[in-house]
């Protein structure tokens, strides 16, 4: 896919989710935690929330906290796996899209990942 705009719409944000996970299901660090995802309901779950956070849509609802403790008890997440989460959603984000709504997703990830990490982390 080639960077020729900005994030405006719930397609581009689904770009944006498939290509992440597709990194994510190849990568050494975090794949483990997505051995027994159901894909085709994962990706709508988070084109949701992400369309969400950005754009404001209202369609998602669920508690990603919850879902991130339950993970960390079943298989230990540290500062690495967020570090590595972080650093592959700013490359995809940045290999499609440019602009205000871009740079906004990513700081919103970054965010996310800093709450996230300060109420799993030991």
């Amino acid at each position: 896919m080639k960077k020729t705009k900005d994030i405006k719409t719930r397609m581009d944000i689904e770009n944006l989710v498939n290509l992440f996970y597709e990194e994510v299901k190849r990568d050494d660090l975090l794949s483990g935690f997505f051995t027994d995802v159901n894909w085709e309901k994962h990706l709508v779950v988070m084109v949701d929330f992400w369309e969400n956070v950005l754009l404001y849509s209202g369609d998602y609802t669920g508690n990603p906290m919850e879902q991130h403790k339950y993970l960390h008890q079943k298989m230990e997440m540290t500062k690495a796996h967020f570090e590595r989460w972080l650093y592959l959603f700013d490359k995809a984000t940045d290999s499609l899209f440019f602009g205000t709504n871009a740079d906004l997703i990513k700081a919103k990830a970054q965010s996310i990942a800093l709450v996230m990490q300060t109420k799993i982390l030991p």
